[in-house]
């Protein structure tokens, strides 16, 4: 019988078990490289996406919406749902609430890549990190979620095109305009990008060396949140080469402007072994476009977990 996984039963795994999803998936070797690509097609009122992903005895597939108009309508802007079966036999064994999945894996990527950058400013800063998040939105929130349970934090400042009202994870909402917010991004632990602006939202000068910066926003190639700055200062770990190199707006017009050699691009199939190197003297970004296996390493997790509960 397939079983029905609601978006309370998602978020019951918790950002912590996320994220050691994502990184025993890797240390185990899974190669994001291997992992079958997203199809997009151009849809009436937006995009629709097919994820799919075969990996550790189990197949899965997210199929998405992103509609851009939703927001004046007062709906989700993203829509989604995933199937789980059986590799096996391809037998479904559950469905569950995409945007539960996807906006619990998404935070759960960008710290399972930048987690050794983000313990080792944690271990320089007893009295918690800095955060700066532009962005207001669920991946703002869950973001600022999953750090918090891996690292304290002292202080976060939201950053929006017009501010706000301060949200409950934040102590501020600037508006991009406010000259504060480049004292707050310079003197920032972590930076994180969540949004849907097409061009980039901060100065990458004011990024400081041993920042992490989580940038997730964008998944198109003509679309970036960082500008060229930060992407040749940084060094930049990536889901997939291929995937970043198709679909990483920030990745590719960093390229295309000659800022960013390709070649330099670190993996997260590297992360696990000693090809890996992240120097504290220059920034760290994490770029992600979302790929199938992240979403499959974290619904089995939540699919497994609600198992043992049962036993």
């Amino acid at each position: 019988m397939t079983e029905l996984i609601d978006a309370e039963r998602v978020f019951a795994l918790g950002p912590v078990a996320a994220v050691r999803a994502v990184r025993d998936a890797l240390a185990a070797g899974l190669d994001p490289d291997d992992d079958m690509p997203r199809v997009v097609t151009e849809l009436a009122g937006g995009q629709g996406l097919l994820m799919p992903s075969e990996a550790g005895g189990w197949f899965g597939v997210k199929v998405a919406t992103v509609a851009p108009g939703n927001a004046a309508l007062g709906l989700n802007r993203v829509n989604a749902t995933y199937l789980l079966h059986d590799s096996r036999t391809l037998t479904p064994a559950a469905i569950l609430d995409g945007v539960a999945l996807t906006t619990l894996r998404t935070p759960a990527v960008s710290v399972a890549a930048g987690l050794d950058r983000l313990h080792a400013l944690a271990a320089g800063a007893p009295e918690g990190l800095r955060l700066v998040v532009f962005g207001a939105g669920p991946q703002a929130e869950w973001h600022v979620r999953t750090i918090r349970a891996h690292a304290q934090v002292a202080d976060v400042t939201a950053v929006t095109r017009r501010g706000g009202a301060t949200t409950g994870w934040a102590d501020r909402h600037l508006a991009t305009d406010d000259t504060a917010v480049a004292d707050r991004v310079r003197a920032a632990d972590v930076v994180v990008t969540a949004t849907s602006a097409r061009e980039p939202v901060l100065d990458g000068r004011l990024v400081r060396d041993p920042a992490l910066v989580l940038a997730v926003g964008s998944h198109e190639p003509s679309v970036r949140e960082l500008d060229g700055t930060l992407m040749g200062r940084a060094v930049v770990v990536v889901e997939s080469r291929a995937s970043a190199l198709r679909e990483a707006g920030d990745v590719v017009m960093a390229v295309r402007e000659g800022g960013l050699d390709p070649r330099t691009l670190v993996t997260m199939a590297d992360l696990p072994t000693s090809k890996a190197v992240l120097p504290a003297d220059r920034p760290t970004v994490v770029k992600t476009t979302g790929m199938g296996w992240e979403d499959l390493v974290v619904a089995i997790a939540v699919y497994e977990r609600g198992e043992a509960d049962r036993q």
